[in-house]
């Protein structure tokens, strides 16, 4: 009988840890919390003695206004151990500005008996400062720390913009369970709830009332559900019912997330989404119960169904053995063979979800007692809830990460957007702004039929930009972007691609060169402005690359007379181009009306495939701009136009866009921009040359046209084949109003690339529904371009 275990089936040595590489935002120690204090921006955070508060310049080239108080309110910059060297005049001028994003500190600062006038502070960097240059404190008591990254409106000449600083507090005593500090309220409350870990309660809310829902100390989910208290009263007791919910709002298929609304089993609407944090929920899952854990092996365990029934009995509402319910913070999800998963919630200490009732509602909330799965992080903590009153007022908004890495911020509004506002309520989320969609008066079709025919003007503030200065700003764009930097002269616009090393695209945009080292990047994503400091920080070059994102928000005027409008509302000092020289591919500086005009910078660009110009300008005078460009236009049969009119005339032009055309895992030539990387003309090396050598050299895929028989609707990820054979994929797709033809753009396999190439576009399976088409030649509007250089 064998005794031992031959050698070389032994594994030998203790085994390793399962530790997964987390994102910062959740790799923190217990120790540590994390906030980013916005460019032009502020933030107040609670200290204990022994804490320590660390201050990073992200970007560089930011200054810092750092005050402390005492419990009392007391300022006094000793309380961090540090002796005050400025004013507080840049935290003062913001809290008095016209932008809006201060009222709750400001009401904090209230609250708690800080009063600034006067105040000093301790001033933190400067415009030299690099990037990641740090400052770190340690509180000699209990108190308030105000960090602030001030700074005026950006001079778009000298590239002076603010930018984000990251706080880092190491705490001197681990948080326990519980003791997160919560974030102040959004209003004064009307109830606030504590739930306690693995309970549930049930509390009134009345019509237009606002209830917010907060995770504690992250990572907690809680079931949410709600009766018409109405129909209550007649024993009526009709529950959210998230079936419902997706059916009436045509999400049908579960996916993560929150709808708009819910609704009961009458389809009565019982609650609105106002506001949303954390980014990621189970909107189609009941609320646990006891067979589910009878069914694992936990017989008798806590589940929210039971402590549903508990808490609703004070309300005489009957009890069930399993309770729908939207699931808030519940990271689950459905695979592609329909199979339910779940694991760790995306939340943080202070995530919440903000709802409005729209009706009087009997509610119960629950904090999830599931420690058997990674659903609550395998620790339970409580779930706090605050209402508010009906004559409150939210800006709707969800959370957008730029990155992985990177703390969530709201969605906001663009400096447009009120005046977009009298003219539709239809508006979306676009990475991390809330853009206009399609407009009442104006139908899709009839923003198309304008842009093709006479001008329109649209909202395009959510392009990414950044300001990249320095002696070195050269050779990093040389280096990060496919096109020749060197041949860019000043006052020249180029439109390249970025990419990773093994010539995947990160993104597209244009590139304005202000002077010999000053650039400024316009893209469609934050990942570009991460690259570049990647890049930078790798091969020690002297360069900032600074976000100017909400320092410059951008109008489109395109069309045949945008030239003709912008010429009656643009003035241009002696030394600028005038706009009716203005070429394709420049821009110049100049200001609205006159001299005294708010000043403004203008690019004859554009994403239509039309003649027309971007207007970039602060913040403070959309209102003015926008005012401009709708009154001159009316002489010219202005039309607004949103992201859904834009899809119509940048498809038929063959323009690209991220997500659809192009990603991480094709090149510019499988994207259809192969002009973009002039490898034989460009002489210094650029980051993925030697894969797009290789790339081009032996292409798999080519980016083509197709026009599909008859007027059946095709869309993007729709399969295209030849027989049974998989060839390729729709990117994007359209029906042209101008030749009333439905066409797409498409990947396809080099051997069936060829335009005439008869194909199909497969439906359902792929196989079961087939549309005839074939390959064409793109764009299929203005193929050489001639109306953009008109």
């Amino acid at each position: 009988m064998q005794t031992h275990i031959p050698a070389t089936l032994l594994r030998p040595g203790p085994p390793s840890a399962s530790r997964p590489r987390r994102t910062a935002a959740y790799g923190l120690q217990s120790n540590e919390e994390r906030v980013t204090v916005p460019g032009s921006g502020a933030v107040m955070v609670e200290l204990a003695q022994g804490d320590q508060i660390t201050i990073e310049n992200i970007e560089g080239g930011q200054r810092c206004e750092l005050l402390s108080a005492h419990p009392n309110g007391r300022l006094d910059c000793g309380l961090l151990g540090a002796a005050a060297n400025t004013s507080a005049s840049g935290l003062r001028a913001m809290l008095l500005s016209p932008l809006s994003g201060f009222d709750r500190l400001k009401k904090g600062l209230i609250q708690r008996n800080i009063d600034l006038p006067g105040a000093s502070a301790v001033g933190l960097f400067g415009a030299e400062s690099p990037a990641k240059d740090s400052a770190t404190f340690t509180a000699q008591g209990s108190g308030w720390a105000i960090i602030a990254a001030p700074g005026d409106v950006m001079d778009f000449e000298t590239q002076d913009t603010t930018t984000p600083l990251r706080v880092t507090l190491t705490r001197a005593k681990s948080r326990q369970p519980g003791q997160f500090a919560l974030p102040d309220p959004l209003a004064d409350p009307v109830q606030d709830l504590r739930v306690k870990s693995a309970t549930a309660q049930a509390y009134f809310v009345r019509k237009g009332e606002f209830i917010q829902i907060l995770d504690v100390d992250g990572r907690q989910c809680t079931d949410f559900q709600c009766f018409d208290a109405r129909k209550a009263d007649r024993g009526d007791y009709l529950p959210l019912d998230v079936t419902t919910t997706r059916t009436i709002l045509n999400h049908a298929y579960p996916m993560p997330g929150l709808h708009g609304k819910y609704f009961d089993q009458d389809m009565t609407p019982l609650i609105e989404v106002v506001q949303d944090t954390c980014g990621r929920h189970d909107a189609f899952a009941m609320a646990c119960s006891s067979k589910y854990y009878d069914d694992i092996g936990y017989p008798g365990h806590a589940n929210c169904s039971d402590n549903f029934n508990g808490a609703l009995s004070a309300y005489d509402i009957p009890g069930r053995k399993g309770w729908m319910a939207a699931n808030f913070f519940f990271n689950t999800h459905v695979d592609e063979h329909g199979v339910l998963l779940a694991d760790e919630p995306w939340s943080r200490p202070g995530d919440y979800v903000l709802l409005r009732a729209l009706t009087d509602l009997i509610c119960v909330s629950s904090a999830c007692p599931d420690d058997t799965s990674p659903a609550n992080g395998w620790n339970l903590t409580d779930i706090h809830v605050r209402t508010y009153a009906a004559q409150e007022r939210f800006s709707r908004s969800v959370a957008w990460r730029a990155t992985p890495d990177e703390d969530p911020v709201m969605t906001r509004e663009s400096a447009f957007h009120h005046n977009f506002a009298t003219l539709t309520s239809d508006f979306v989320e676009y990475r991390g702004f809330w853009l206009p969609n399609s407009f009442r008066q104006t139908d899709t079709i009839e923003g198309y039929w304008a842009c093709r025919d006479d001008v329109v003007v649209m909202d395009l503030s959510a392009l990414r930009k950044f300001e990249v200065t320095g002696p070195d700003a050269e050779a990093l764009m040389n280096w990060v972007l496919t096109r020749n930097v060197e041949k860019l002269g000043v006052g020249q616009v180029v439109y390249s691609a970025m990419c990773y090393e093994h010539g995947g695209m990160i993104d597209d945009g244009t590139l304005f060169r202000l002077g010999p080292t000053n650039f400024r990047w316009i893209g469609g994503s934050d990942e570009g402005g991460v690259w570049m400091r990647e890049q930078a920080e790798k091969l020690d070059l002297n360069v900032m690359i600074r976000t100017s994102t909400d320092q410059m928000h951008n109008l489109a005027v395109q069309g045949p007379k945008s030239r003709d409008l912008m010429k009656e509302i643009i003035w241009t000092a002696p030394h600028q181009t005038p706009i009716s020289d203005l070429d394709w591919f420049r821009f110049t500086v100049g200001r609205i009306g006159d001299h005294e005009g708010v000043p403004v910078v203008v690019s004859r660009t554009g994403y239509t495939g039309e003649l027309g110009y971007e207007i970039f300008c602060h913040p403070k005078d959309g209102d003015a701009v926008f005012k401009a460009v709708w009154e001159a236009g009316q002489a010219y049969g202005i039309r607004p136009m949103g992201l859904a009119g834009l899809d119509l005339v940048r498809i038929e032009a063959g323009l690209v866009f991220a997500g659809y055309d192009f990603s991480d895992q094709t090149d510019p030539f499988e994207s259809g921009i192969g002009f973009t990387v002039p490898l034989k003309s460009k002489t210094v090396d650029f980051v993925g040359r030697d894969a797009l050598l290789r790339r081009k050299e032996h292409p798999a895929r080519k980016f083509v046209g197709l026009e599909i028989e008859g007027q059946n609707h095709v869309a993007h990820g729709d399969c295209i084949r030849i027989g049974r054979a998989q060839v390729g994929e729709v990117c994007s797709a359209m029906r042209s109003p101008r030749t009333g033809q439905v066409i797409a753009l498409a990947r396809v396999d080099v051997a069936h690339s060829e335009p005439g190439t008869e194909v199909e576009v497969g439906q359902l399976d792929g196989h079961l529904k087939r549309y005839s088409a074939k390959v064409t030649a793109f764009p299929h509007y203005d193929p050489k371009k001639e109306r953009p250089r008109s």
